[in-house]
């Protein structure tokens, strides 16, 4: 089976298949930009078992959902873990931070991972600064021209013109190319700016469960820095900060990320042999 959809319509897509009994969920950030926007971190991690790619109803490509795609948004999340056995969430920026927000997780999951995520809104204030610290006059002038006329090719243009604040010099080529080709979908973003981005708050933190935090030691949309703090802290939780690697730190350190998923597959491993 390579696509298994479930009754809320959210996708489920197989990127790939290893020897071992893990299911790795990847939930794209944006929100709006599809699950495509991970297909390279699946490749780069190379995880044992299936990695799937997620993309919630009204989510990138998966549109055509009868009613309204976005009213179990982000609680759907659960019908994607109850939908394969051993699910391990990979939750990438406002990905991650939607997993946080649906407590009912904890007891579905083997292990969590959070890539360039916050655990609150106030990563906001600090990606405000950063662009008025580093403007992008091409941004604006694509945000504009959004406002005017939205559609799902402007919301591309913004994306792509963005590249300098999502990579660092050295690949912001590739990840340009990654911005361009992705879906985009202009009704996510709106559900999510009305009714999410600003009021986030984690509403769970693992108590138990293997969790990896991964951070680009250069992002500069979703500050790292709000992980430093003693309540984020355990013996279940891993943290790597990913030095030279961005907001999509796969992309310029493809190498690095992969470890960091190495060491929380070995956790897992050694927890399934203890138990």
């Amino acid at each position: 089976m390579n696509e298994i959809w479930t009754s809320s319509g959210v996708r489920l897509r197989l990127r790939a298949h290893r020897a071992g009994e893990l299911n790795w969920l990847f939930l794209p950030g944006g929100p709006g930009i599809g699950s495509e926007s991970l297909f390279e971190l699946i490749d780069a991690v190379a995880a044992p078992g299936s990695s799937w790619a997620v993309d919630l109803p009204g989510d990138g490509s998966n549109v055509g959902v009868d009613g309204d795609p976005f009213a179990a948004w982000p609680q759907v999340l659960i019908e994607a873990a109850e939908a394969v056995p051993n699910p391990v969430y990979v939750g990438h920026s406002t990905g991650g931070m939607y997993l946080l927000s649906t407590p009912a997780l904890e007891p579905l999951l083997r292990g969590l991972v959070l890539v360039s995520t916050a655990p609150d809104a106030s990563w906001l204030p600090a990606f405000v600064d950063m662009t008025r610290s580093h403007p992008l006059p091409a941004v604006d002038e694509a945000t504009e021209a959004y406002a005017a006329d939205p559609s799902d090719e402007r919301l591309r243009e913004i994306a792509v013109r963005s590249a300098p604040w999502n990579f660092t010099p050295e690949g912001v080529a590739a990840g340009a190319e990654l911005l361009a080709r992705m879906p985009y979908n202009g009704a996510a973003v709106d559900w999510s700016d009305r009714n999410f981005d600003s009021v986030y708050s984690a509403a769970w933190w693992p108590r138990e469960l293997p969790t990896l935090i991964v951070s680009g030691g250069a992002d500069r949309i979703v500050t790292q820095r709000l992980w430093e703090d003693a309540r984020f802290e355990g013996a279940n939780v891993m943290r790597r900060e990913i030095a030279g690697g961005a907001h999509f730190p796969w992309i310029e350190r493809p190498e690095d990320v992969r470890a960091a998923f190495d060491a929380l597959t070995q956790a897992l491993t050694e927890l399934s042999a203890s138990s």
